[in-house]
């Protein structure tokens, strides 16, 4: 299968280029054409193999929620010319993500683990397990880096720094709460848990605009309903939906995205159960069956998609 590492198209009209960690975004006047690459990335590390139908998943899994929360928040998409593209507005992002937490999980955890009480000026109760409820959901922003790690920030740290003007920064978390309120309704419709995700957001006019993914397996994690309270109990590892399988898989073979850590070897069959992953996870969020895209030439097919969307 030909996995797309990354593009590198002119098109008519282009103002710029940007190449993320995983989606390569093209600049035009008043709109932004954004491909969604096989590229993966963990501990905000570019992994050297691309995942097949990766890209697939994580555009598709973000066009289906940002049309389902479109009442919620104005979002900036426009169109979905090709599986591997969304195009939409060009939005001035703000420079922070807001992270949601319903549950005591991932770097919260590990956080929590070695003793911090405090997560982003949010106090925690003593006493959490892995995986617990925390009593209501919390935000923990993180500063949007254009490279290397992003970092927790606190609200009073954003607004301090005028990162944030309050009243904007208020409008971001009453939006981020009603999102993951949506997404876990959602989620337990598929019988699944939204444990945690992260929102951008940008600003057009004045207005502000959901921009980027939602509810995909790169921004967010899900647990299956039907085993939580038991796992829990019984203190297993819970069964789970999300990118946290390859961090595992990479802190249990010595990489945690340190300087002088060395990425190990992926095997393609670890590069294909990754695939099947995130595919299953299209698969149980969404409700509907995945079609894989033509990927015999899926360079020529997605830059043909975009001319003719563009035009």
């Amino acid at each position: 299968m030909n996995a797309i590492q990354e593009t590198n198209f002119q098109f008519p009209g282009q103002t710029a280029f940007y190449r993320g960690k995983v989606r390569d975004v093209y600049s035009f006047p008043d709109k932004l054409v954004m491909i969604a690459s096989d590229r993966i990335s963990a501990f905000d590390v570019v992994l050297p193999r691309p995942i097949p139908f990766k890209g697939q998943v994580l555009n598709q899994t973000a066009s289906y929620f940002l049309r389902a929360t479109a009442d919620i928040v104005p979002n900036w998409l426009l169109d979905v010319p090709d599986p591997n593209v969304s195009i939409g507005l060009k939005c001035e992002p703000y420079a922070v993500e807001m992270v949601v937490r319903g549950y005591l999980a991932g770097h919260a955890w590990r956080e929590y683990r070695d003793g911090k009480r405090m997560l982003c000026g949010v106090a925690l109760p003593d006493g959490l397990r892995e995986n617990d409820r925390l009593p209501t959901p919390i935000i923990t922003p993180s500063t949007k880096a254009h490279e290397g790690h992003d970092e927790d920030i606190s609200r009073d740290e954003i607004l301090s720094r005028g990162i944030v003007s309050e009243g904007e920064y208020g409008q971001l978390e009453t939006y981020a709460l009603a999102l993951f309120a949506r997404g876990t309704a959602m989620a337990a419709e598929r019988g699944l848990i939204l444990v945690d995700t992260k929102y951008e957001f940008g600003n057009l006019d004045g207005k502000v605009y959901l921009i980027d993914e939602v509810h995909t397996p790169d921004s967010s994690r899900y647990f299956y309903a039907d085993t939580y309270a038991q796992k829990q109990q019984a203190g297993e590892a819970q069964k789970q939906l999300s990118k946290e399988f390859v961090r595992e898989w990479l802190i249990a073979n010595g990489f945690q995205g340190k300087t002088d850590q060395q990425i190990p070897t992926m095997s393609d069959e670890w590069v294909n159960q990754i695939t099947t992953r995130y595919i299953e996870l299209f698969e149980t969020v969404t409700g509907q069956s995945f079609q894989p895209a033509d990927a015999s030439d899926p360079l020529a097919r997605i830059e043909a998609n975009i001319i003719e969307a563009i035009n």
